[in-house]
């Protein structure tokens, strides 16, 4: 109550000024304080002389024009109805903090150049250029699933910011789509990915009997064909993850034969030797296959021929 009563204060002495300033008089010498009544609602403005230091110069009166009160009732009306707003607005935000890091529907309103804004329901989120799939084509009142990334404070409040091209995306998909990641009997261990083209993730079991790569795959294909159908047709590998970095690097270039590897566990690099009729396979269009493997492992990956020598770089 205080606080309000106390903007609308403020709110009562900048309206006094502004229509002084209309009527013509000098406000900036003097300086102002406003008096509520609690009880009635009736408001007073009372000023004193000021001088260029701001220290008071005369002795504080009474000031208030004829026909405050209608002025005064409009500015608490617009200042309570602000407050009521603002108070809204923290309650929704609450809400949708609880649920950072978890997937959540809304529909394209419109484009703010490359950036996104987001329906929903309650309030506006935002998905910004570097967190849209590249590939994917985006129309309004288009209804998609997205990561609530982040609250961000902004220059306008507080910020939803949404994503469809983070890892933590292809997660929790995972997690709507295969019932066994939800309940963690499967954990998926890492993901390295290249939105709107190809994803690697690695999965394990931390229960027996569990297969985790059957699991995300599902009968028939048809859970990894759901997280794909979401991911705008994004192709998605899924491995087994191992331990033993020697097993886990093969296993990142199946269903490339791997001849040997040579790791350097210091380097972080690992030179991998593939059949010459496997190479290109193995590197994959513009080393993007070798690439993938790289970032999942954390491993520099080179790929090797018995005759041929070919090297892509990795991004880590």
């Amino acid at each position: 109550m205080e606080v309000i009563l106390e903007t609308i204060r403020q709110a009562y002495v900048a309206a006094f000024k502004r229509d002084a300033k209309e009527r013509g008089e000098d406000v900036d010498t003097s300086d102002y304080e406003a008096a509520i009544d609690p009880s009635s609602g009736e408001a007073k403005i009372f000023g004193w002389s000021i001088d260029e230091e701001g220290n008071p110069t005369g002795d504080k009166k009474d000031v208030t024009p004829p026909g405050f009160g209608r002025i005064a009732a409009q500015t608490a009306k617009q200042v309570i109805h602000q407050k009521i707003r603002e108070a809204e607005k923290g309650v929704v935000m609450d809400e949708f903090e609880g649920r950072v890091g978890n997937l959540i529907s809304g529909t394209v309103l419109r484009f703010d150049g490359s950036n996104v804004r987001v329906d929903l329901g309650k309030t506006e989120g935002l998905m910004p250029a570097e967190e849209r799939i590249p590939t994917e084509r985006l129309n309004p009142a288009q209804r998609l699933t997205f990561l609530l990334k982040a609250i961000e404070d902004g220059p306008r409040g507080k910020l939803i910011v949404l994503s469809r091209a983070s890892d933590d995306f292809v997660k929790k998909i995972f997690a709507r789509e295969v019932p066994e990641v939800a309940s963690k009997s499967v954990e998926i261990v890492g993901v390295a990915r290249e939105p709107g083209v190809r994803t690697k993730i690695a999965a394990r079991s931390t229960q027996s009997g569990v297969d985790p790569v059957g699991s995300c795959v599902g009968q028939k294909g048809v859970r990894v064909q759901a997280v794909t159908t979401e991911l705008g047709g994004e192709r998605v590998d899924i491995i087994p993850w191992s331990d033993n970095t020697e097993e886990f690097i093969k296993a990142t270039l199946s269903p490339v034969e791997v001849m040997s590897i040579r790791i350097d566990e210091k380097a972080k690099t690992a030179v991998v030797v593939v059949a010459e009729d496997q190479l290109s396979l193995a590197i994959g269009k513009e080393g993007q296959n070798v690439r993938l493997a790289g970032q999942l492992t954390g491993y520099k990956i080179e790929i090797e021929s018995g005759e041929v020598t070919a090297k892509a770089p990795v991004e880590k």
